[in-house]
C-alpha cells in the first residue's frame, strides 16, 4: 500500500514554527497594510489553478501564495485601523487555543464522544454567568443552561425554532416581533422557524422598542386571529448601539404567553464591567439570551454563547435519537448532549479557546480592554460633538461612534468613501430614519488611542467645509 504524504512530527514542528512565525509577522505588518483590498471581482480567482494538484506541494510554496494571492485579497479585519461593522477579535491566547483544538480534532456531539469537550463548555459558561452578572438560574446546575454555538443568528433562530416548537396552532398563523433597529438575522430567523409573519415595531427616541406599539400590534394580531409566539430585544443593537427595555418587553411577552429572546451580540461582553450592568436590567425575565465572545471579549470567530432559562423546552424541540447515538451515559440522564442544545449534530472544541482566553487575560484584562474601547470611543465622539460640521445621530454608551455630517446625506456618503478609499481606515456607513451616517466601532486588540487620533485628523482633512 503506498504512502500518504504526511508531515512527520518533526516537519510538522517545523512547519508550525514557520506558521506562527508567519501569523506574528503578520499582526506587526497590519498596522500598515491598506485596511481594505482593492482587489476587482474574479483577481483573485484568476490567480489561482483550474484543478487542485495531483501531486504534493511545497510548504514555502503555500506559504507563499498565502503572501502573493490571499493577503492582497483580504480586508484586514485585526487591523488596528479597523472600525466598521462590530470589533471580531483574534486575540493570540484565543488562535492557540484554536490550534490545540483542531490538533484534538473531537467532535463533542455527546458527553460520550468526549467527556472534556461537554464538560468544559458547561463550565466555561457558567464562568461567564458569574463574570457577566447573568442570571444563576441559567447555570448548569440549574433548570436551565447554555451552550455554544457558531454565531448569534445562529442562536437567534434556534430560539425562535423553539417558539415556534412550544406553541400549539399553525406556524402560517404565528407572529413574531422585533424593533425597527433589530438585526437582520430576526427576520431570516422567523423564516428559518417556518413562523408565518414577522413585524418590526417602531422604536422610540433612543431607537429602543417602543412596548406601547409592541403591545397594541400584539393586540392587533390576536384580534384578527393570529398568534403571537415571539418578541426578540437587543442589547446594543447593530446600527446604533441602541438598547432595548427588557423589562417593559417581557411584561408585554409576559402578558401575551410569548417566548422573549434577547439578543447583545456586540454589547454582552461589555457587562464583565459592572458599570454597563444597567443596559441588562431585566434579563432574568427573559427565556432566552446569546451573546458573542467572537467580537469584543478577546475570542476568535466563531465563539457565541447561547442560554435558555429551562433547558427542557430547548430538548423537547430539538432532541433527535437514532439507535446509533444511543449511549449508556446519556441513557442515565446524568450527562449533557450538546447535540440536542442546536442543530447541527457535529461540533466543534469551542469552549477550548474560550477557556485560553479567561485564563490568559483574566477577568481584569478584560474588562480593561473593553473599558479602553469605551475611553477611546468616548473621546472620539467629544471630537464629533466640537465640530460643527458633524452631528451624533446615538448616544455613545460603549463603543459605537455614529454620526453624520450637518450638510446632508450626500457629503456624508461621500465622506464615508473617501476614508474607505483612504486604505488608512475602514468604518461602516448606515441610515436611520432615512438620514445617512457613519458608524466607527472601537474595538480591535491591537487599536491603541494614536489610531483613533489619526482616524480623525483624517476624518478632519476628508470632511468638506460647511
Amino acid at each position: 500500500m503506498a504512502d500518504v504524504p504526511h508531515l512527520s512530527s518533526d516537519e510538522f514542528r517545523l512547519r508550525g514554527r514557520e506558521l506562527i512565525d508567519w501569523i506574528a509577522d503578520y499582526w506587526e505588518a497590519l498596522e500598515h497594510l491598506p485596511v481594505a483590498s482593492d482587489v476587482e471581482p474574479g483577481d483573485i480567482r484568476s490567480l489561482l489553478p483550474r484543478s487542485a494538484p495531483d501531486e504534493p506541494e511545497s510548504f514555502s510554496s503555500i506559504l507563499n501564495d498565502l503572501d502573493q494571492i490571499i493577503v492582497p485579497g483580504l480586508v484586514h479585519w485585526q487591523s488596528p485601523r479597523f472600525f466598521g461593522y462590530f470589533p471580531a477579535n483574534a486575540s493570540p491566547a484565543a488562535v492557540l487555543g484554536e490550534l490545540a483544538s483542531a490538533g484534538l480534532g473531537v467532535l463533542g456531539m455527546m458527553w460520550s464522544t468526549s467527556p472534556a469537550a461537554t464538560e468544559l463548555e458547561s463550565v466555561v459558561l457558567d464562568w461567564l454567568i458569574e463574570l457577566l452578572d447573568l442570571p444563576v438560574a441559567w447555570r448548569s446546575d440549574g433548570p436551565g443552561g447554555g451552550v455554544i454555538q457558531m454565531s448569534a443568528s445562529d442562536a437567534t433562530h434556534t430560539a425562535l425554532v423553539v417558539a415556534r416548537h412550544t406553541h400549539g396552532g399553525s406556524p402560517t398563523d404565528m407572529v413574531a416581533y422585533a424593533s425597527s433597529e433589530a438585526h437582520s438575522s430576526v427576520e431570516k430567523g422567523v423564516r428559518v422557524a417556518g413562523i408565518g409573519r414577522f413585524r418590526r415595531v417602531p422604536v422610540g427616541r433612543n431607537q429602543g422598542m417602543d412596548t406601547g406599539h409592541l403591545a397594541a400590534m400584539v393586540a392587533d394580531d390576536i384580534e384578527a386571529g393570529r398568534i403571537p409566539v415571539a418578541v426578540v430585544s437587543t442589547i446594543g443593537t447593530t446600527g446604533t448601539a441602541a438598547f432595548d427595555p427588557l423589562d417593559d418587553v417581557a411584561e408585554v411577552a409576559t402578558r401575551y404567553g410569548m417566548w422573549q429572546h434577547v439578543d447583545a451580540a456586540y454589547a454582552g461582553s461589555a457587562m464583565i464591567c459592572p458599570e454597563f450592568r444597567r443596559f441588562q436590567h431585566g434579563l432574568e425575565l427573559v427565556d432566552s439570551y446569546t451573546f458573542n465572545p467572537h467580537k469584543w471579549m478577546l475570542t476568535n470567530f466563531d465563539c457565541s454563547a447561547f442560554y435558555v432559562a429551562d433547558r427542557r423546552l430547548l430538548l423537547d424541540t430539538l432532541s433527535v435519537t437514532p439507535p446509533y447515538l444511543r449511549n449508556a451515559a446519556s441513557e442515565s440522564g446524568t450527562v449533557v448532549d450538546y447535540r440536542d442544545w442546536h442543530v447541527p449534530l457535529g461540533r466543534r472544541f469551542r469552549a477550548l479557546k474560550l477557556w485560553f482566553v479567561l485564563r490568559s487575560y483574566g477577568a481584569e484584562g478584560i474588562r480593561t480592554h473593553i473599558r479602553n474601547s469605551v475611553r477611546m470611543a468616548a473621546g472620539l465622539a467629544e471630537r464629533v460633538e466640537s465640530d460643527p460640521r458633524f452631528d451624533l445621530v446615538a448616544p455613545t454608551h460603549l463603543s459605537l461612534v455614529c454620526f453624520a455630517h450637518v450638510a446632508g446625506n450626500e457629503a456624508t456618503d461621500a465622506l464615508a468613501s473617501a476614508l474607505n478609499a483612504s486604505g488608512r481606515a475602514l468604518i461602516t456607513p448606515s441610515e436611520l430614519g432615512g438620514r445617512r451616517f457613519l458608524r466607527v466601532a472601537i474595538g480591535q486588540p491591537r487599536t491603541e488611542p494614536r489610531h483613533v487620533d489619526e482616524l480623525w485628523d483624517l476624518i478632519d482633512t476628508l470632511a468638506p467645509a460647511i
